[in-house]
């Protein structure tokens, strides 16, 4: 999809709140009301925006350890193990990735023994052949999507 700087700028205003009123985005982005309106439907329709979420406090709802783990998984059973992690409330991402390991996954555990029940029963799975856990101590950045630029 070719974006142009207004529809760039819309997106960096809704991605900072989506509650934010199609009113208010014409004031700030200078442009009629109805084009913000037709920008967002088309935008909706063409699938660039997915949806619109609300930004919780991990910490604040009890979940106090962001943990990102690598695994390594057995040939033929990806699709499966994936699945069933997936499946575990605590885990919010898995990912296919070239390297090393054959996925990555991120999950948020309330305190040492979630994580060490998430670690021997969901890093464990039948399937999983290997595994290594890392617990993130800081969190120096972390957006739902990056700053759209002018060179996309």
């Amino acid at each position: 999809m070719n974006l142009d700087a207004t529809d760039r700028a819309l997106l960096q205003l809704l991605g900072e709140d989506a509650r934010v009123s199609h009113r208010q985005l014409a004031r700030e982005l200078g442009i009629a009301q109805g084009t913000v309106t037709n920008r967002v439907r088309r935008l909706e329709q063409e699938g660039v925006i997915e949806g619109y979420r609300v930004a919780l406090n991990a910490g604040q709802l009890g979940w106090t350890m962001t943990i990102m783990a690598g695994l390594r998984i057995q040939k033929g059973r990806m699709i499966d193990v994936q699945q069933k992690i997936a499946a575990d409330p605590r885990v919010f991402a898995v990912y296919d990735v070239t390297g090393d390991w054959d996925s990555i996954v991120l999950a948020r555990v309330r305190d040492r023994a979630d994580l060490d029940n998430l670690t021997k029963t969901v890093f464990t799975l039948d399937g999983v052949s290997r595994s290594y856990t890392h617990v993130v101590l800081n969190t120096v950045k972390e957006e739902a999507f990056p700053s759209l630029s002018k060179d996309e």
